[in-house]
């Protein structure tokens, strides 16, 4: 694992940790490594509410997501299988989140996340290099490995390979690695100066799990023409408020996010659901979030960052886009909100402006350009003043900061053909007439989601995949049989 911040955003993050929308309107993270997301993931594990999967049931033809039956048991296995328990240790962005829930009524308590016996270090999401943190790497790849399974990293995938409408096996580019530095050197058996070769794996059955960014290029480039592959591309946007303490708080140290609010996870007509939580950035990640007033400004408030509660809210999407192959062979991701997304967003903002408020912030910073601070020292008038503003903050493109971590929906699984890439047990259709599949291939990961779940997405991925992985082995055994 990497040893220093900018070392691990440029090897274990999609774009080196600089993504984005191609207007530049939401910067996006999405981990590119062996182990995926859960590798460089804040841990916190809350499985797709139970409102949501219904509303898969009714809307997109999802069987067997209700509690108490197939999908109660996938959860309790992957909950099983990666440790899942309730963060023990405390650290004070989190206690402020706790603390100000309860001097407002509100529904807040520990998180349930993905690692034992560790809960100090803060450097979870790039990589654990303790090993402590169950990541996909320390579970089911390697559960994998033991049972035979080659993994080759450094690939990055082109293409499936499709003969006579089946799946014949991948087409790659195998980057070489320094042992050193982890960058790529040419290849001695290739031309001058080429820096990639040129890799096929044969095989009868693919699974494509390369995210919600490129699992759709990937079916795009390999001449699938699915009307929604890359449509209906859900991030779950993420409005940021920082709560400036009289006392050190260091932000990077300790459980990543070790307590949540749940007093808004349901929308009430006029805006979405939204889970509150805190960001547990280290300084580069702050560097980009924090808002430019200008050189001194923004110098005196970096150098205040150690007294920073940072808040977040994972709002359940309102609006969508599309993810898509330039000309130049780039992928492309587009995004817009609409008045729903941004009701619930303004309105995320003002609760977490609250929440700050009520664990004794100092100071309060919605971000944006340009930002709307509050001075903790001013009366309840002009509280009310700031929530008035928060009420009608700009997120127009590059105003409001917005952030997203989890992306979802590109190649969705659902009865229906003509709107869903994915039939509901992952295998991907040749076209929108009618329910032929490509033999052989499935997708398994957020790609999958019908829609936005309006909470971390991890379990709700694993669960779905175990969907798809028991048809994989069933269509397997017959074939064999």
């Amino acid at each position: 694992m990497p040893t220093n911040e900018l070392d691990r955003f440029s090897r274990l993050y999609l774009e080196h940790g600089l993504l984005a929308t191609w207007d530049g309107s939401v910067t996006m993270l999405a981990g590119s490594a062996v182990g995926g997301g859960t590798l460089v993931n804040w841990m916190t594990c809350i499985e797709a509410p139970a409102e949501v999967r219904d509303e898969w049931r009714r809307e997109h033809g999802l069987e067997g997501l209700e509690d108490g039956g197939a999908w109660t048991e996938d959860v309790a296995a992957i909950e099983g299988e990666l440790g899942v328990t309730e963060s023990a240790v405390i650290p004070p962005k989190d206690l402020a989140i706790l603390r100000g829930a309860e001097e407002l009524g509100w529904d807040a308590g520990p998180t349930s996340r993905d690692a034992r016996t560790c809960g100090e270090c803060g450097s979870c999401a790039f990589g654990c290099r303790r090993g402590s943190k169950q990541s996909g790497i320390r579970v089911h790849l390697a559960d994998a490995h033991r049972a035979g399974a080659r993994v080759v990293p450094g690939v990055r995938a082109t293409r499936v390979l499709i003969e006579r409408g089946a799946v014949v096996g991948v087409e790659g580019e195998a980057l070489w690695p320094d042992p050193g530095t982890g960058e790529p050197v040419p290849d001695p058996a290739a031309p001058r100066g080429l820096r990639v070769r040129r890799l096929v794996v044969r095989a009868p059955v693919v699974v494509v799990a390369a995210g919600g960014l490129r699992t759709p290029a990937i079916l795009g480039m390999s001449g699938l023409r699915h009307p929604s592959i890359g449509h209906h591309l859900r991030i779950h946007p993420v409005p940021v408020v920082a709560g400036r303490m009289t006392s050190q708080v260091d932000m990077w140290r300790g459980t990543m996010q070790a307590a949540r609010c749940l007093e808004f996870m349901r929308g009430d007509g006029h805006r979405n659901g939204y889970v509150i939580e805190s960001a547990p950035g280290h300084p580069g990640l702050l560097a980009q979030a924090l808002p430019w007033e200008g050189t001194r400004a923004y110098a005196d408030l970096m150098a205040d960052a150690r007294r920073l509660v940072p808040l977040i809210a994972i709002t359940r999407d309102g609006g969508e886009g599309r993810v898509s192959v330039t000309k130049a062979g780039r992928v492309r991701a587009d995004y817009a909100l609409d008045p729903t997304g941004v009701a619930t967003m303004r309105h995320a903002l003002a609760n977490m402006a609250r929440l700050a408020r009520a664990a004794g912030a100092r100071d309060i910073l919605a971000t944006g350009t340009p930002p709307i601070w509050y001075d903790g020292g001013s009366g309840e008038r002009e509280f009310r003043h700031y929530l008035d503003r928060l009420a009608t903050f700009d997120f127009s493109a590059n105003r409001g900061t917005v952030f997203s971590a989890h992306q979802m929906g590109t190649a969705r699984m659902g009865a229906s053909p003509r709107d869903h890439v994915c039939d509901p047990v992952g295998r991907v259709r040749v076209r929108a007439r009618d329910d032929r599949v490509v033999r052989g291939l499935y997708v398994a990961d957020s790609s999958l989601f019908p829609t936005a779940i309006g909470v971390n997405p991890m379990i709700t991925v694993m669960a779905l995949s175990r969907r798809v992985a028991r048809t994989v082995l069933d269509e397997a055994a017959d074939r064999s049989g």
